[in-house]
Formats: C-alpha cells, structure tokens, sequence
C-alpha cells in the first residue's frame, strides 16, 4: 500500500494524539511523577540526616558521658525512624505518611537536645569534629525544610488538578486508581511559639494594662 494512502491515517492519529495532549489527558501523570520526584528528595534528605546521627552522638558521647539518657534517645529515635517502612505507597496512605512523620519529628526533637547538650562542655563545642558535623547536621536540616516545602508544592498542584476540571474528568476515567498525595503538616512543636529567655534577662513584656473604672466608683 503507497504511503500516500496512509498519510490521511496517520495526520487522524496524530490529530487526535495533540487533541488529547491539548486537553489534559497527560497532566494527572505528569503530575504525579514530579510529586514521586519531590519525595524522593525528601528521602535523601533526611537519609543523609541518618547518615550523621552515629558519628555525631560517638562524638558528643567522647565529652559528655554522663548524657546517656538524651544519646540512648537519639540512638532510639534513629532506629525507630529507619524501621519506618517507605515506598512510592506512602505519599497516598495518610496511615503510613503519618508514621513516617511522626519517627522523623520524634528524631528531629531528641537531636536539638543532643546539641544543647554542647552548651554545657565548652572542649565538646570548641570540638573541631563536632563544630564539622554540628555544620552538616545544620546544613542537613536545610535540605529538609527545603525537600519538604518543594513537596508540599508538588503535592498540592496534583491534588488541584485531581479535583478540578478538565482534571476530575480524567481523574474520573482514565485514572481512577490516582489516588491524593499526603502533604506534610507542621509539627505540634512547630505550632507553639518557643519561649525563649537568657539568664539573667528581665522580662520586656508589657505589663497589662489597667482596668477600666467602672461608672460611680473612685479611680
């Protein structure tokens, strides 16, 4: 058969191949992947955290031995975190993201107290390996906050087009096993406002204010 009786098949098909372009047909897995993607940084992200955590607490344990609590702690909250099971599954199981969130804040917590531990042993901060791992951790963390926003971006640009037309028509059809991705919510220590005060510090807060006379009484 000359190609020139198939050229009229074939301008059909690639028509009907940029209509469907042109109407969405691709943006639900086009979204999705950029949100697996955006995981998948927030993953390496708190993995080079893990990676930290031994020789960080093998340091501050060289000076402060006496700190077992708070290094049992964080050895603790590391395993628990790493047994966290993870997978593509875990950005759309609200259960399971839950989980993974909850280990890791429980981790981040139990390491601010490792590292106020150096406010106490002036050799353990003028440290030069812990003031090198003191600044990954830092920088770490960084990255954290960094993958997390970025997610939480990606996250809810899938989920819009999910629930919006021409979205939920395809969402509705073609996709009907594309489930809502998990955001990441603000710990329930990020939600308290920390009180912060310096030794020896007076308070600056404004003293309340008086209350108003009533009428028929002396001021």
């Amino acid at each position: 058969m000359s190609i020139w009786k198939q050229l009229p098949k074939l301008a059909a098909a690639l028509g009907l191949a940029l209509a469907l372009a042109g109407c969405g047909v691709n943006t639900i897995p086009t979204k999705d992947q950029a949100v697996k993607a955006r995981w998948a940084d927030v993953q390496a992200a708190y993995q080079r955290r893990n990676d930290l955590i031994p020789n960080l607490a093998n340091t501050v344990a060289a000076y402060a031995k006496q700190e077992q609590t708070v290094l049992i702690q964080v050895t603790q909250a590391r395993a628990s975190a790493t047994q966290v099971k993870v997978d593509a599954s875990t950005i759309t199981d609200p259960a399971k993201f839950k989980e993974f969130q909850d280990a890791q804040d429980k981790l981040s917590g139990v390491l601010g107290r490792l590292m106020a531990i150096s406010e106490n042993y002036p050799d353990l901060k003028s440290n030069q390996n812990f003031l090198a791992l003191q600044a990954q951790l830092e920088g770490t963390e960084n990255r954290i906050e960094i993958a997390r926003r970025d997610y939480n971006s990606a996250v809810q640009d899938y989920n819009t087009e999910l629930v919006t037309i021409p979205g939920s028509l395809w969402a509705a059809t073609m996709y009907k096993s594309y489930k809502q991705a998990t955001p990441f919510a603000a710990s329930t220590a990020a939600q308290s406002a920390p009180v912060v005060s310096f030794p020896g510090a007076t308070s600056t807060a404004p003293s309340p204010a008086p209350a108003a006379a009533q009428p028929g009484t002396k001021p």
